[in-house]
C-alpha cells in the first residue's frame, strides 16, 4: 500500500509540473504531489480521502487536468 506521509518524487504529469513551477512553498508542493499520487493510486484510508478531497476542492481545475492527463496515458 502506498503511503503519502512524504512524497519525494518527481511529478508524472505536465499539469503538476506547471503548478509546481508556480509555487515555491513546501506544503503546496507536498499537496500537489499528493494529489497526483492520489489520482494514480488512491489509498482507502479515511485520512487520505479527506486530504485529497480538500485539495481537490481548492484546485478543481488542476485535479481535472491531472485526471485527464493520466487517462490519456
Amino acid at each position: 500500500m502506498l503511503t503519502y506521509a512524504t512524497v519525494d518524487r518527481l511529478p508524472r504529469t505536465q499539469a503538476v509540473r506547471r503548478a509546481l513551477r508556480a509555487t515555491h512553498r513546501p506544503e503546496a508542493t507536498a499537496d500537489l504531489l499528493f494529489l497526483e499520487a492520489w489520482e494514480i493510486d488512491a489509498p482507502r484510508d479515511l485520512a487520505s480521502l479527506l486530504r485529497a478531497r480538500q485539495i481537490v476542492r481548492a484546485n478543481r481545475t488542476l485535479a481535472a487536468e491531472i485526471e485527464a492527463e493520466l487517462k490519456a496515458g
